[in-house]
């Protein structure tokens, strides 16, 4: 299996729970927490560039060059940045998940009817 094909299977996951996620909750603030995950996003990305390729030029990690479609940012293939993406996607998605219902309150005055 190549690691492109794990990356897709990373990114598929992540991309259809946030979906159902839109789908299930409808945030009212989507533009703010998409502006979020865009900045966590380039901060994640800077940082696997960086540290990947510091793993990789220590010999801590190395990749089988058949399984990689042979594009690089620093000595980072590009396969390895979906997983920091896929995380962007998913947690955000998993918290609206997860959070409760909002509860509304009654007014003062609400069970009388005019």
């Amino acid at each position: 299996m190549s690691y492109l094909l794990l990356s897709a299977i990373a990114l598929g996951i992540a991309v259809a729970v946030a979906v159902s996620a839109l789908l299930i909750k409808r945030p009212a603030r989507l533009g703010s927490a998409i502006a979020a995950a865009a900045v966590t996003a380039i901060v994640l990305v800077v940082l696997t560039a960086v540290f990947d390729s510091l793993m990789i030029a220590a010999g801590l990690m190395e990749y089988t060059a058949e399984h990689l479609i042979g594009w690089f940012i620093g000595l980072a293939p590009i396969e390895d940045f979906a997983y920091p993406i896929a995380a962007v996607i998913l947690l955000p998605a998993l918290w609206l998940l997860a959070a409760p219902r909002p509860r509304y309150r009654r007014t003062a005055g609400a069970d009388h009817a005019h």
